[in-house]
């Protein structure tokens, strides 16, 4: 795991662990719930690994819901999810 140091402001010096948290389980588990609920907790974002959510236009049968991204009304960035057509 490689530290990356803060060099400016208040938080000059201070060095940063970076880690990446992975949720695994079946359909319907619970997983991008409990995403949400870490990344607003730790101040951080989620990249989906997800491989239908991919597509642009998908919306039924790949349990996208957008909404799922928001916690006590704030937006959890993300990532890899309406980037590409379905086809390329």
């Amino acid at each position: 795991m490689k530290n990356e140091q803060i060099g400016e402001g208040t938080d000059a010096g201070i060095a940063l662990d970076k880690r990446m948290i992975t949720i695994l389980g079946p359909t319907a588990s619970g997983k991008t719930d409990l995403a949400a609920h870490l990344a607003a907790r730790l101040n951080a974002e989620i990249i989906s690994a997800d491989s239908r959510q991919v597509y642009r236009g998908m919306d039924i049968g790949t349990g996208k819901d957008l909404a799922d991204y928001t916690v006590e009304g704030h937006a959890i960035p993300y990532h890899l999810i309406d980037i590409c057509e379905p086809g390329t």
